[in-house]
């Protein structure tokens, strides 16, 4: 304001570095009502409000100011740190016969925020748009607060190889689920839990998507990150509400992806929100907080050893599936897959097949890609395009050491010396039969 003191003047600086000291804001406002600045007045008082809601002299000042009156009012004496403030007792101010609050209200609008607003709006106000869920407590009205894919194509046929793992999975798991009259008749529940174990880099999590297609139901890929919360309670929601998604979408395979990290030993786990977690995965699988009715959990895992037993106890994660790495057709497969979009010539896929016993499909997809990188630097170095060939791909195989072997060493001592009940009787089937023992 041009016609401002300088004593104002000086009063507006010293407020703009001290915002939140409301006496000192308290006396430029008195200052800006004596000069006439009744809108800047209530101003000044209204943000002292915001940081001091309970200060009556801030709530008379600004009725004056809104009054339009500039009556003298008792001066507001500058306050030291040394100067004890006292707080009148907070009183209604007086009413007031034919005061627009409306108006005084509107006037004010856009400096005091609202202390109260309509259920959703305040975070909307803030930016946020977080609609509710269907119980009123968290994410969007019907919506899922988890991505569930919608049945696919996948099947069973299109996982290369790997009979024996099929065969297992028919007679254990699919069979029971596609004959709804041989189910009835056995009191077999539309329900079922089987956990994948074995190398990493094998194809558990392409298995499971495989299952779901030849069930035809919907899928949903679980992992810890998708769980774990900072705040005490959310994990256990956050579990919850996975299977509550899951059962709306019935049927539905759930994948808990990395089940040792999601569902490890509560007795070696130190965060507390873990063990929660764990807790409510327990109650979830046996369907104490709803039917799970068509609701198919699947789990996978590197190191069962580390999953904590009660998951895997009856009626919930009671059956295991050992997935080994690729056998022959399964490895010519995938071969053939990673192969298909490159410049190849002449490529003998059986003698790789020999020669690439013990890898993982990871490792076969890691293969393939040193190959080409080795045609492609070759390309560059002679100005003339060179195919793919079966050199390239031998001599990438022969630097290449399966990333399998170090898992057998950590499982082959699990297998022998904490084999209860037999749990990892397949896994020393395979071990006797490679001679790993």
């Amino acid at each position: 304001m041009s016609d401002e003191s300088p004593l104002i003047s000086s009063l507006r600086a010293a407020v703009a570095a001290a915002p939140g000291d409301v006496p000192l804001r308290l006396h430029l406002a008195q200052l800006l009502l004596e000069a006439g600045h009744s809108d800047a007045a209530v101003t000044e008082a209204a943000v002292a409000l915001t940081h001091a809601p309970g200060d009556q002299q801030a709530r008379d000042l600004m009725m004056r100011a809104m009054g339009g009156s500039a009556a003298p009012v008792a001066p507001v004496a500058p306050v030291t740190p040394e100067t004890p403030v006292a707080q009148p007792p907070v009183q209604p101010p007086p009413a007031r016969d034919g005061y627009d609050w409306k108006a005084a209200e509107r006037e004010v609008g856009d400096v005091v925020p609202p202390r109260f607003v309509a259920s959703g709006q305040g975070d909307q106000a803030r930016g946020f748009e977080r609609p509710l869920t269907s119980d009123g407590s968290g994410d969007a009205g019907d919506a899922d607060a988890f991505e569930i894919e919608a049945p696919g194509g996948l099947r069973l046929a299109d996982v290369g190889g790997m009979q024996e793992v099929k065969d297992r999975l028919e007679a254990a798991f699919l069979a029971p689920m596609r004959n709804p009259e041989l189910r009835k008749l056995f009191g077999k529940s539309l329900r079922g839990g089987l956990l994948l174990y074995g190398p990493p880099g094998c194809g558990k999590t392409f298995i499971a998507r495989a299952i779901a297609g030849e069930l035809g139901a919907s899928f949903m890929s679980v992992s810890l990150s998708d769980v774990l919360d900072m705040y005490i309670g959310q994990s256990e929601k956050n579990v919850h509400e996975v299977f509550r998604s899951a059962r709306r979408k019935a049927p539905c395979v759930v994948f808990l992806d990395e089940l040792d990290a999601l569902g490890a030993k509560r007795s070696r786990s130190h965060h507390s929100g873990l063990r929660n977690a764990v807790n409510q995965l327990l109650v979830e699988l046996d369907g104490v907080e709803g039917d799970n009715e068509g609701v198919f959990v699947l789990a996978a895992t590197n190191v069962p050893w580390d999953v904590d037993i009660a998951l895997r106890r009856p009626g919930r994660l009671d059956r295991t599936l050992l997935v080994l790495p690729p056998d022959e057709p399964a490895r010519e497969a995938i071969l053939r897959y990673h192969l298909k979009d490159r410049p190849i010539e002449s490529i003998d896929l059986g003698k790789l097949v020999k020669v690439t016993d013990g890898f993982s499909g990871a490792d076969l997809a890691h293969l393939c890609d040193s190959a080409s990188e080795s045609a492609l630097m070759d390309s560059a170095r002679t100005g003339t395009v060179r195919m793919i060939n079966t050199k390239d791909l031998l001599a990438a195989a022969k630097q290449l050491r399966p990333s399998t072997e170090a898992w057998f060493s950590s499982a082959r001592n699990v297998a022998l010396f904490a084999n209860d009940g037999g749990m990892y009787d397949d896994l020393l089937a395979h071990l006797k039969k490679k001679r790993k023992l």
